[in-house]
């Protein structure tokens, strides 16, 4: 088939594109390289039709877009900490862009499966989180995030076929700072001879899900029946950030030790996907086990 990868040129993105290729599929990279890197795409550039292209210009974007047969929908800035000194460029990247590509998908009928995140939760007292829980965010960049699954709902409605993956908390190689990744800041300091620094008292807790598998989710929801609606992408499974920190100082084998530092602002306290649901939908699950994953970023 011929798919088009927004962000393509970015982490997940760029993961994303390059199963595709591997599976024999056509595929149309959109990205303006504002954060993404061509050296992500090296292995497939000459098998990918890459566009230097903003997802705001849209008279180029449906261009772009004309001979696709699915959207994977996968740019957007992700910082928490930076979307609180940006709030007006994320709604408009995040939010202004979003809608962008929905309104191509609706005029162009085509499916679109896009990146959303269980940031929309916000801050809740109960784990494992379910779809149905409220959703509360309580940084910017959840907001964002809240507000594309409005625009998802209502181009639904139009008959648009739009799926939502809330996306916890995802790692892999190629993973960059600005994907405000808290094992990517922990890898950064440990390969220093750094001591790992923890915002809080690392009683946090996060589900943390290989790339790998991300990917496969957006596949299997792509190449499903379903038409619309918000699914968990996690494991189901939680690690704190005081174990994270510990496991990753054992791993390295550095004679290093956690230091805290006082907690951040929109900084979500649990973590933890109940992920039955895409299970059940897309005959979908994890199979990266946590430790394989994180000893591949050593």
């Amino acid at each position: 088939m011929n798919f088009a990868v927004t962000g393509g040129a970015g982490f997940i993105g760029s993961h994303l594109t390059k199963y595709l290729i591997s599976e024999g599929h056509d595929v149309t990279v959109i990205d303006n390289l504002f954060r993404g890197k061509l050296s992500n795409l090296e292995e497939v550039k000459d098998r990918i039709n890459f566009i230097k292209l903003d997802i705001l210009d849209v008279e180029n974007l449906k261009k772009a877009l004309q001979n696709v047969e699915g959207i994977f929908h996968q740019a957007a800035l992700t910082s928490v900490p930076e979307s609180y000194e940006k709030e007006s460029e994320y709604k408009k990247v995040n939010v202004t862009g979003t809608e962008n590509i929905f309104k191509i998908a609706s005029e162009l009928k085509i499916k679109v499966v896009y990146a959303s995140s269980s940031s929309v939760y916000g801050n809740i007292k109960n784990i494992p989180i379910t779809e149905g829980f409220d959703r509360n965010p309580i940084n910017p960049y959840g907001l964002t995030k809240l507000e594309d699954e409005y625009l998802a709902e209502k181009y639904s409605k139009s008959g648009t076929q739009i799926i939502g993956l809330r996306y916890f908390n995802v790692f892999g190689i190629g993973q960059t700072l600005d994907y405000a990744g808290v094992i990517t800041k922990f890898l950064d300091q440990i390969n220093e001879g750094k001591h790992p620094i923890i915002f809080g008292d690392g009683s946090q807790v996060r589900d943390f899900i290989f790339v790998r598998d991300i990917v496969k989710a957006n596949v299997a929801a792509m190449q499903s029946n379903v038409e619309h609606g918000f699914f968990n992408i996690g494991t189901g499974n939680s690690i704190s950030l005081n174990e994270l920190a510990s496991l990753m100082i054992k791993i390295s084998g550095k004679p290093l030790q956690v230091q805290y530092n006082d907690p951040l602002d929109g900084d979500i306290k649990l973590s933890k996907a109940d992920i039955s649901l895409a299970t059940r939908t897309f005959d979908w699950k994890p199979q990266t086990p946590f430790e394989e994953g994180l000893r591949t970023l050593f």
